[in-house]
């Protein structure tokens, strides 16, 4: 009998070595390298047929080289979701060919969204889901507590790839849900299921799928306690567009964020409230993280920063206090907290306004994740409202980055930033002074006031 191979795999990067060793050489990981087996009578004849089959069915060019110039440009049709936050994320619809992993924590609505989504798309094209974690009698369940019309919709619970591969080829539908990809297995590869190799090669064979027949597949990913996908990072390299459904501080509403995507703007975003009757979309996200309080406290601030194509208004909200220990705290929930220390080292060297003393607290209210530079001025003014208990007037909004030598630089879309601050009614905006408009003071309603460096927030405040 043959001796099975063996090889050393990180289950961070998916980097292979020939010998275990205690850290990565790839990533910096420790303890992330597992020991692999590989069959030793693995025959490629199931490879060879898998590939001839789906040659065959979609009459690939064997190896053909041209000038790209050359390359005939098909007009891609997109099949809209049924719902727009979702044909938003992925940039327009489903494109066919396309791999699409979904990840979140458990929890958070995966099999939910999707469940729905097979069921919307049933009524005009032909879909698959596959279930390889739930029973068939859970699904039919969830699908009938939801109301989903289910009539059109093909299932079946399988957790072998050449298996789903040959219903599929079977049943030739146009969206293909498998759920998910943790517990999927190639049948020639010895290792368990949810392994590094078992999930590097099931998700090639799903997409080497996709590509040569044309079928959109969604894989549903697991998360880590650290908030990532699990399993190697070649699972999101493969894929045509990573997807990530979060869960915020109010576990009623879902924020859909694309991480990249191939065929549309990445760090789109998606809100949806979760029901008794399954997710529905919120179609104006701004109006539900701006529900503030009639009588504004000291600290709270309105901005607007870019998702993706749209603006979102958002409120910031910041704490400044007196620190009862030695060393003053400084915690940042949304925001980058090394951005918050340079911009407390900017507001010392450049408006003379000491906080070395004071405890620094920042939340972005609803769990919004802002990973721009926009909120660098109103989280300034923020900081001096709380530190010198002035509010600051509920139909105020700001924008704007800081640099270190003080001045206030232009941000992105300056422009529909402030016509969706029109649009929700605020009266007052401070803005940099490239980005706001020549020769006028006023938008509408909407009077703007530009500054060029940090003095002149203070002296706003």
């Amino acid at each position: 009998m043959a001796k099975a191979k063996v090889m050393y795999v990180c289950n961070q990067c998916g980097a292979e070595y020939a010998r275990w060793q205690g850290q990565c050489r790839q990533c910096g990981e420790w303890n992330t390298i597992e020991e692999v087996k590989l069959s030793s009578n693995a025959s490629p004849a199931r490879t060879v047929t898998r590939a001839a089959s789906l040659a065959g069915f979609a009459g690939v060019a064997d190896g053909k080289v041209e000038n790209l110039s050359q390359v005939q440009i098909a007009q891609t049709v997109r099949m809209p979701t049924g719902y727009g936050e979702f044909d938003r994320v992925l940039g327009g619809g489903i494109v066919p060919g396309s791999v699409v992993l979904i990840g979140g924590n458990p929890g958070a609505g995966k099999s939910t969204l999707l469940l729905q989504t097979v069921c919307m798309l049933s009524s005009s094209t032909k879909v698959l889901y596959i279930t390889g974690e739930e029973s068939l009698e859970q699904v039919a369940l969830r699908a009938q507590r939801l109301s989903l019309p289910t009539a059109q919709v093909r299932i079946g619970a399988e957790t072998s790839i050449d298996n789903i591969i040959a219903v599929a080829l079977q049943e030739q539908p146009a969206v293909l849900v498998v759920d998910s990809i943790q517990v999927m297995h190639v049948n020639d590869v010895d290792s368990a299921p949810g392994s590094v190799t078992q999930v590097r090669e099931s998700a090639a064979a799903l997409t080497q799928f996709a590509k040569r027949t044309g079928i959109a597949v969604f894989l549903v990913g697991h998360v880590t306690k650290e908030g990532s996908l699990a399993g190697p990072k070649v699972l999101e390299h493969c894929v045509d567009c990573s997807v990530l459904l979060e869960a915020g501080n109010d576990m009623r509403f879902r924020t859909l964020r694309c991480h990249k995507n191939r065929f549309g703007a990445v760090n789109e975003i998606g809100v949806f409230a979760m029901t008794d009757k399954g997710l529905h979309e919120i179609k104006n996200p701004s109006a539900i993280f701006l529900n503030r309080q009639e009588k504004v406290a000291p600290g709270s601030l309105a901005t607007c920063v870019w998702e993706g194509t749209r603006p979102l208004l958002v409120e910031l909200q910041c704490l400044v206090d007196l620190s009862q220990y030695g060393n003053p705290r400084r915690l940042s929930l949304g925001t980058d907290g090394n951005r918050l220390a340079m911009l407390l080292s900017v507001l010392h060297r450049h408006a003379g306004i000491q906080l070395g003393d004071q405890d620094v607290f920042v939340n972005v209210v609803g769990g919004v994740k802002i990973d721009g530079t926009s909120a660098d001025v109103p989280l300034i003014l923020a900081l001096l409202s709380s530190f010198t208990e002035r509010p600051i007037s509920r139909t105020t909004i700001a924008f704007g980055e800081i640099g270190l030598t003080g001045e206030i630089r232009p941000v992105q879309s300056g422009l529909e930033r402030l016509n969706e601050a029109e649009k929700q009614g605020f009266l007052r905006a401070i803005v940099p002074y490239d980005n706001a408009p020549r020769n006028k003071s006023k938008m509408g309603n909407l009077e703007i006031i530009p500054v060029r460096n940090i003095q002149e927030l203070v002296d706003l405040v």
